[in-house]
Order: structure tokens, then C-alpha cells, then sequence
């Protein structure tokens, strides 16, 4: 279930989630549906710390009202791959993470944009409070976002454009199905390495 609500416009190089109204009524609604868990998701724009240290303090907050449901919460503070200061940014927010896992009971899946420096989320895959590390395409094409995934062991795709890439209404039902195995067989071998 995606609690990615609208972003707000961006303060301090990031871009926060805007209030979900009734939450509690909603995540209350996702336990009875057999739910496992949510996705939180918000921006960042630039390697500003003050900006970064909100959104991973609004993400923990929220995974914490998710968690207290029973679900898993999916954190995904997504990093812009067009920024200049990415790696910058990057550094940062684990930073962050790290910190905020110290006060987390149970734990948390992270979804992250795949990182400027391969193997750079190691301290988060090893993390007994992460779950799991999975990786955003963030807009690279799937054979790009490919190759970084496998230079980043332990972490798996979560990838939505990159997979629907090639995929069109006009193919017939087998073009549509091989494009789309070959897509999944893809993201799958780079998953694993």
C-alpha cells in the first residue's frame, strides 16, 4: 500500500510528504485487507543536511504509525540521480538513517535510489533493524539501472519505469509477454549478484 501522498514544494533542498488525513482510520482499513506494509515516499533535491535530517525524522514518525498497525513500513526517502551533489546527499541521509534506526523497534525496509558509489548502503543491508534494502531505477533505463544494482550486493530491485520500459499497448499478447520476461529476467540477475 503506497501512503505516497502528495509531496510538498520543496524547503531546504527537499521536497517533505504532506499530512495524510485519517491515517490511522486508513492503516486500521490496510490490516483488515491483508496488507503488509506501506511505502512512505519523499524527495531529495540537494545535499542539505538540515532538509535531509526532516524528511528522515517525518519518515521514521510515519513508519512508527505503521509499524504500531502491525505492518512492515517501507521507507523511501528517494534521492534525485540529476543532482550535482548526490553522493553529497547520499552520505547524508545514511548518516541519518543510521541514527534513526538506533530508536526503532522491529524493523524497517528501506527503498533507496541506487547509489553513486557501489556498495556505498552496506552499513543499512547489514543493519539488524533493516529488513531490507531494495533499490529504486530513479529514472535510469533498465539496463543502467541494472548495472548499478549489480555493484550493490544485498540490495534487490524495486524498479517500476525502469521495468515497464519497452512495454507498449500496441504489442500483441507474446511481444508484450517476452518484453516483459526479459525485463523481469534482467532485474532479476542483477538482483542476485
Amino acid at each position: 500500500m503506497g501512503l505516497r501522498n502528495r509531496v510538498e514544494a520543496g524547503v531546504d533542498g527537499v521536497q517533505l510528504m504532506k499530512p495524510i488525513p485519517g491515517l490511522d482510520a486508513l492503516l486500521s482499513r490496510a490490516v483488515k485487507a491483508g496488507i503488509y506494509g506501506t511505502k512512505e515516499r519523499s524527495v531529495v533535491n540537494a545535499a542539505n543536511a538540515k532538509g535531509i535530517a526532516a524528511i528522515v525524522a517525518q519518515q521514521f514518525a510515519l513508519g512508527a504509525e505503521v509499524a504500531a498497525h502491525g505492518l512492515m513500513p517501507i521507507l523511501e526517502p528517494e534521492v534525485t540521480i540529476s543532482i550535482p551533489d548526490k553522493a553529497a546527499a547520499e552520505a547524508i541521509l545514511q548518516d541519518e538513517i543510521l541514527q534513526a534506526l538506533k530508536g526503532v523497534d522491529g524493523q524497517v525496509m528501506l527503498k533507496l535510489t541506487l547509489p553513486t558509489v557501489a556498495d556505498f548502503y552496506q552499513p543499512l543491508v547489514r543493519h539488524p533493524k533493516v529488513l531490507k534494502v531494495v533499490a529504486l531505477s530513479g529514472g535510469h533505463s533498465r539496463s543502467k539501472a541494472n548495472e548499478i544494482l549489480a555493484q550493490n550486493h544485498g540490495i534487490i530491485a524495486s524498479f517500476s519505469r525502469a521495468l515497464s520500459e519497452g512495454l507498449s499497448a500496441q504489442q500483441s499478447d507474446a511481444e508484450f509477454d517476452a518484453v516483459l520476461q526479459e525485463a523481469i529476467d534482467s532485474i532479476h540477475a542483477a538482483s542476485i549478484t
